[in-house]
């Protein structure tokens, strides 16, 4: 009978010490904690779900049938909380963390040991990509992350570099398409015609399209892919020379035109001046004649026919005065 007692009394003091004094526990101020009962997670009153979120507005129909989760009760950062013998909690991380963009975190050793994605180009080419991208829990989405998917990452990766090849295998500068088929562009530039260059200066319209792209993965993992920060694309050693060749010969040319654009606006705007000050030396010679027929006009009106011929008589006198010869004719 004492041995049972015993017994009865060691498991009363388990239960008491395990769930009651353990029974308490703190949620740190960069985690965010889910709790289950039973093993089902507790769910928002309102019945929310993950498609109700902002990031899940340009997914797809199918898509929307797959990345279906309930929004669960998020316990915020504090405590002590306290749960009871068939409650579970689930604490997670939610501060921001950087990661290189060429890691695979089901094999370390891919992607050259986690240090440069390879892609494909437009052109064919296999270029290595390297670069970071920083990532945070989505405190909004938290079922996914700890419930939907067994390894979130490695979801969230696979999503991004799918996402990147797709985009580099395709991409083409802004403004280039609408002169790829012409001999040159309005504003004097061509297209080098090889997608490694337009690339390598356009890196940050490269890292905003795949911020945009990649915001449905809070919906679909529940990660937040905070930026994509991609900082070198080297293309093969065989493909450098010949890219570095094209680039000054490209550089060369565009200085070309721009010389000989500036030497066409240069002497444009000589002609043009030269035009304004013709326009107004023959503005200055007309002025006088008709200022003078203004006052023949006038004269006439005022004195008739006979004021005229005196005028004309008058200035010839005035002219007999600074000639040195003066010609006759004699009627025959």
């Amino acid at each position: 009978m004492s041995v049972l007692f015993g017994l009865i009394s060691g498991l009363f003091l388990y239960f008491v010490v395990r769930h009651g004094i353990f029974g308490f526990y703190t949620v740190a101020q960069n985690e965010r904690a889910v709790k289950t009962r039973f093993g089902r997670a507790v769910r928002v009153a309102s019945g929310a779900t993950s498609l109700d979120d902002p990031a899940a507005h340009d997914m797809s129909d199918n898509e929307r049938q797959r990345y279906r989760f309930p929004q669960v009760r998020v316990i915020p950062p504090g405590g002590p909380y306290f749960k009871l013998p068939w409650e579970q909690i689930h604490k997670v991380s939610v501060a921001t963390e950087t990661l290189n963009m060429a890691f695979d975190p089901e094999s370390a050793s891919a992607n050259h040991g986690g240090t440069m994605l390879e892609a494909v180009t437009k052109d064919q080419l296999d270029t290595g990509l390297t670069g970071q991208i920083r990532y945070r829990i989505s405190e909004r989405n938290l079922y996914p992350h700890i419930f939907g998917v067994k390894n979130p990452l490695a979801h969230v990766m696979g999503y991004f570099i799918s996402v990147l090849r797709a985009k580099i295998a395709n991409f083409e500068a802004p403004g280039i398409g609408a002169t790829r088929n012409g001999d040159e562009a309005r504003d004097g530039s061509f297209p080098i015609g090889v997608s490694i260059n337009d690339l390598r200066k356009n890196l940050r319209d490269l890292n905003d399209h795949m911020l945009k792209e990649c915001r449905q993965s809070a919906a679909r993992y529940g990660i937040e892919l905070d930026a994509s920060l991609i900082t070198g694309i080297d293309p093969p050693a065989e493909v450098e020379s010949a890219l570095a060749a094209i680039n000054t010969a490209h550089n060369q040319v565009s200085s070309d035109i721009s010389l000989a654009q500036a030497g066409a606006d240069q002497k444009f705007v000589q002609s043009k001046r030269a035009v304004e000050i013709e326009t107004l030396h023959a503005h200055a010679e007309v002025e006088p004649l008709r200022a003078l027929a203004d006052q023949l006009r006038t004269l006439k009106a005022s004195g008739g026919s006979d004021a005229l011929g005196a005028y004309v008589r008058n200035v010839r006198l005035a002219l007999y005065k600074k000639a040195r010869n003066v010609v006759l004719g004699v009627a025959r």
